[in-house]
């Protein structure tokens, strides 16, 4: 499943018009592919702003160099909400990132779809009828590299 997914995502963002950075360290909690793009959620374990520590993200990225590939981000584009007139962001879900609308301008990313075997007998029952948005009960894996 997408969600045993494991491993760790480095952030470093930095802000030319403040002329500082700022890295976060973040643990994967799913991953998943579709075709040369990939989507995977990750919650902040390390911050130099203690205020991210919990925080959920969501990434995705398209396959390609420089002028080809592209990255999405939530912390970027996600979904604002106004509470009692202030303006808040949501929690992001499990593998759940916007569409990947920034280009790469150094380096690359390489997604490798592959897939998972059925679904056990029983799970779309066990899960309310749902059968997860599957096509003809395929299910997919991912992978980055």
């Amino acid at each position: 499943m997408p969600t045993d997914a494991r491993g760790t995502v480095t952030i470093y963002h930095w802000s030319p018009e403040k002329k500082q950075g700022r890295r976060a360290a973040a643990s994967v909690d799913c991953l998943v592919t579709g075709g040369d793009t990939a989507t995977l959620s990750a919650v902040v374990t390390k911050s130099e702003d203690p205020k991210e520590i919990g925080e959920r993200l969501g990434f995705s990225v398209k396959s390609g160099g420089p002028g080809k590939g592209r990255f999405g981000f939530s912390c970027a584009v996600s979904n604002v909400d106004v509470v009692d007139g202030n303006a808040t962001f949501p929690h992001v879900g499990t593998c759940i990132a916007p569409a990947p609308f920034a280009s790469v301008v150094k380096g690359g990313f390489k997604v490798a779809h592959a897939e998972l075997p059925p679904l056990p007998a029983g799970w779309a029952e066990r899960a309310g009828g749902r059968g997860g948005g599957q096509a003809s009960g395929d299910r997919q894996a991912s992978g980055v590299g």
